[in-house]
């Protein structure tokens, strides 16, 4: 057990629980949330860890799994001091809190994997077939983060994107005249990723969760920064100015 809110003591500070054992290693085994109203007393659990938790004046106890692909990953706890049942207001909450936990790591998971494949492609360097596999993992990159609430793990996201772009310039072009400072939103960038991969402006909608006329609105910005007159052109411009793999 690592976060706590609401603690009177240590006791429970670094709690390791394994499946089968206690309150959470029944919600672990069975991948579902499981209580005791009367924690003392319970004849359904392994009273293992009495100690810490009775000398925290715990008296109702909620175990609620976070399930990632069938396996749980993690364990939410609720607990109240008093002689009451938990309700079904905190059950819930607690239950939607785990659903997210549950997505947020789908995320990570997902980014630590693309991650590992950046690793291997820059120790391999770029030839055609990674180039476009870059292309992918940086257009990836951003549609998850896009979908991330977290604001550190989003701004890393587009750390990570940016590093990508900059990975891989065609050695027959030069820099333009643009290279002094052209700059594109967040938005323009992720529209124009998915140009890079061929995807249709209604693809890209499907895709991004928006309207295919705000699709046309952000290449349009974009191809008008660049000087573009094609999405085509916007794309080789984005490339040679980095802002793209």
């Amino acid at each position: 057990m690592s976060e706590f809110i609401g603690t009177r003591t240590t006791g429970v500070k670094g709690l390791s629980i394994p499946p089968h054992s206690g309150l959470g290693g029944r919600a672990v085994a069975h991948r579902r949330p499981v209580s005791v109203d009367d924690y003392r007393r319970s004849a359904t659990i392994i009273h293992h860890y009495d100690r810490p938790l009775l000398t925290e004046g715990l008296h109702s106890v909620l175990a609620v799994p976070v399930v990632v692909g069938r396996k749980a990953r993690a364990v939410l706890y609720a607990a109240s001091r008093e002689s009451a049942p938990i309700g079904d207001r905190t059950a819930n909450l607690v239950v939607a809190a785990s659903r997210r936990l549950g997505t947020e790591i789908v995320v990570r998971d997902e980014v630590d994997r693309r991650l590992q494949m950046l690793a291997t492609i820059e120790s391999a360097g770029a030839d055609g077939a990674t180039t476009e596999e870059l292309r992918d993992i940086h257009a990836d990159l951003r549609a998850v983060a896009h979908n991330v609430t977290d604001t550190t793990v989003r701004s890393r996201l587009h750390e990570l994107s940016e590093r990508i772009a900059a990975l891989h310039r065609p050695s027959n072009v030069n820099a333009t005249r643009l290279d002094r400072g052209v700059r594109l939103a967040s938005r323009k960038i992720d529209v124009l990723s998915r140009v890079a991969l061929g995807c249709t402006n209604s693809k890209i909608a499907q895709r991004r969760s928006m309207g295919t006329e705000t699709v046309k609105s952000y290449l349009r910005a974009a191809m008008n920064k660049l000087e573009a007159r094609s999405r085509q052109e916007a794309v080789v411009t984005a490339r040679k100015l980095r802002l793209l793999p």
